[in-house]
């Protein structure tokens, strides 16, 4: 495909998914809840020119 990696966030759902060798990766969102969705953010770590992403929630008091 000549990428890895399509990164976008603008629907505040967390998603990893791979189609054949592409991620598709959204962090969510860390701001304020929105529509009971969890609150998050994602991390992604290369080793080894693999990808390795993460998806973190953050418990809100």
């Amino acid at each position: 495909a000549g990428f890895a990696a399509i990164i976008f966030g603008h629907s505040h759902q967390p998603l990893i998914e791979w189609k054949k060798d592409v991620l598709l990766f959204n962090p969510g969102s860390a701001g304020p809840r929105r529509f009971r969705l969890p609150v998050t953010v994602g991390k992604l770590e290369v080793k080894e020119g693999k990808l390795h992403p993460e998806i973190v929630e953050l418990q809100m008091k």
